[in-house]
């Protein structure tokens, strides 16, 4: 009788060298991007089979950044992220499924405000290396798309040409470089 062993490996995210980032129309003919300027979280990976991995990932919400600090400051407030009520939003893997080479298709809960929803990332192993300083580290990369009305951020404003002040999509970019913890 044999007993499989699986090589799992810890790897923090490298806030540094992590970026997330969200787009979405304002006034239905611009789109504004921003970005939240801190990250945290820990990546148990599979070495023998990535859909066996997983992610915790946590996000500070009053990190925004849309290089407009009144716009952020309303962001920050109640009739969005309340992040004096809610002060992180956070992603856990629930399910990794295999699509091609390196890529994936990850299911996970994402909490916004208090309210979790299942969302699907489109993701890729981007690889390896060593940093000059000895450390190891992995790239990943995920997009999706959600409807911020889903999470309770419900705010907006009719336009007097039709249309809102803010789109319900909002798209979702990672470009994540993480440290193995366990060498």
């Amino acid at each position: 009788m044999s007993t499989a062993t699986t090589k799992k490996t810890t790897w923090v995210i490298d806030p540094v060298h992590t970026t997330i980032e969200f787009a979405v129309k304002h006034m239905m003919v611009t789109t504004v991007r921003g970005r939240f300027g801190q990250v945290s979280g820990k990546i148990e990976l599979d070495e023998e089979d990535l859909t066996r991995s997983s992610a915790e990932v946590t996000i500070p919400v009053a990190s925004i950044d849309t290089r407009e600090e009144q716009r952020d400051a309303h962001l920050r407030s109640a009739d969005f992220f309340d992040a004096e009520n809610h002060p992180n939003m956070t992603f856990r893997t629930k399910n990794i499924e295999r699509v091609g080479d390196d890529e994936y298709r990850v299911t996970g809960d994402l909490t916004i405000r208090g309210v979790t929803r299942e969302v699907v990332l489109d993701a890729r192993f981007e690889g390896r290396a060593k940093k000059p300083t000895g450390e190891e580290v992995i790239g990943l990369t995920a997009s999706t798309a959600i409807d911020r009305q889903d999470f309770g951020l419900k705010w907006n404003v009719a336009l007097e040409a039709g249309g809102f002040m803010v789109s319900n999509r909002v798209q979702i970019s990672l470009d994540v470089q993480a440290i193995r913890q366990d060498t």
